[in-house]
């Protein structure tokens, strides 16, 4: 029988490895302390009322295996939903269902509700009544930051978890484990340190995604020359299975405002490899590229303003390249672009004179427009006096006229304060000789 014929037909590795305990589980030790709330729910010693939690973290992190060892090992009744298919009608149901169960048998009932992002305002309502009755302990699993995907009043009483990527050497005793165990491999093939290392390196954190890769390796591992050893999976068989990492990215969530952040900090700092590694990470997980350009044009008018105005001009042509020949050779015009603003002379200055006028401005820092400056085209201006004593600049050698634009209460102010960096120290001196010249110097 050859090694592929040992797998046909069997319940997914990941689904056949799933601890039967918590003392089995592999990572989240920070969440499985003695007395923490998840060991507590677990102990069938303690009392029957427990406290809802939430757990949240990336995929292939433990949250269904959580549950169901808690559910094994409490001796509690569990009953599992998927916000995908369940509706309002399902939750009521299940509650009743407890609640009877509750009042007749004394049973207590966990309700593991996965993917509880996907569940609207109205279905999460649904839960409420249940979960502050003690008709269920609730374990709700969510990938999504619940602070934005699972309602207020729920948050309020549920305790939130959050569960962390597997480390390398929880994915490694995950992976031993699985081929030795009766319950997985058995024994059956053997893994090398290379195709180990591969598995542990293209799964990210993700048990799931270790142990799913490993079945289809096994599968592909030829039989041993010799009848008595088992077929060795190697970083061959590896590659064929899994073709690339894991790229954890959610363009809902955490990932997709923490990537976003880390390449407009990075093109910021001037560090044009880190630049083009997050543009990488964004391109490859289907980010909306339309989503990119906006950012770095942002990027080029505050981060570099004046000391490269070239900056803006080549991210709004990013842009509408991106627009018009769209992906996957928009990419290009992005890393041009991102390779530009990466290494180019930065200033903030422009950014930061526009905050500090616009500050000003929400104090209450704004007088009436000087009466030489206002518009004295229409009938009656002139009578008004608008337009008396102004100077035309273009009438004067140097181009500028020695006169008041700011109003009263804020003459003098100074909001731009150019950098001696790139072509803005160009534009500092010339800004202060016109200072000198509007005031009268």
């Amino acid at each position: 029988m050859t090694s592929a014929a040992l797998f046909q037909g069997q319940t997914p590795l990941p689904v056949r490895m799933r601890p039967s305990s918590l003392d089995e589980v592999a990572g989240q030790a920070h969440l499985l302390r003695p007395g923490s709330p998840l060991v507590a729910l677990a102990d069938p010693d303690a009392s029957r009322t427990a406290a809802s939690v939430i757990l949240w973290g990336p995929p292939g992190t433990g949250k269904t295996t959580l549950a169901q060892a808690i559910a094994r090992s409490s001796g509690r009744r569990f009953v599992e939903l998927s916000a995908v298919t369940a509706g309002v009608r399902d939750v009521r149901e299940v509650m009743q269902e407890a609640l009877t169960q509750r009042d007749l048998y004394g049973q207590s009932t966990i309700l593991f509700l996965d993917e509880i992002h996907r569940f609207s305002k109205a279905q999460q309502d649904a839960l409420l009544p249940g979960v502050e009755n003690g008709w269920v302990v609730l374990i709700a699993a969510t990938t999504e930051n619940p602070s934005f995907s699972v309602i207020s009043p729920l948050l309020s009483r549920s305790l939130l978890l959050t569960l962390q990527p597997l480390t390398d050497d929880e994915l490694g005793m995950l992976l031993d484990r699985a081929v030795t165990d009766a319950r997985g491999l058995d024994g059956a093939v053997a893994l090398d340190a290379g195709a180990r290392d591969a598995l542990v390196r293209l799964a990210s954190g993700d048990a799931r995604r270790a142990l799913t890769a490993l079945e289809v390796a096994a599968g592909l591992a030829e039989p041993a020359d010799d009848a008595d050893s088992a077929p060795v999976v190697t970083a061959d068989h590896v590659a064929q299975a899994v073709d690339r990492a894991l790229l954890r990215y959610d363009r809902q969530g955490d990932e997709h405002y923490d990537v976003i952040s880390a390449f407009i900090k990075s093109i910021r700092g001037s560090d044009v490899d880190a630049a083009m590694h997050y543009l990488a990470r964004m391109v490859e997980a289907g980010e909306d590229p339309r989503f990119i350009a906006r950012r770095l044009i942002i990027s080029a008018a505050e981060d570099i303003g004046l000391a490269d105005p070239q900056a803006l001009t080549i991210a709004v042509a990013a842009a509408d390249a991106v627009q018009f020949i769209g992906m996957p050779e928009g990419r290009i015009p992005l890393a041009e672009a991102t390779a530009y603003l990466a290494t180019t002379a930065k200033s903030n200055a422009a950014y930061v004179a526009i905050d500090r006028a616009i500050a000003d401005v929400r104090a209450g820092g704004f007088g009436r427009v000087p009466t030489h400056l206002r518009d004295a085209h229409y009938p009656g201006a002139k009578r008004l006096g608008h337009g008396k004593g102004y100077v035309y600049p273009h009438d004067l050698e140097v181009g500028v006229a020695t006169q008041q634009y700011l109003p009263d209460e804020l003459d003098g102010k100074r909001y731009y304060e150019p950098t001696s960096r790139g072509i803005e120290r160009d534009i500092a001196a010339r800004v202060e000789k016109i200072r000198r010249i509007l005031g009268g110097d």
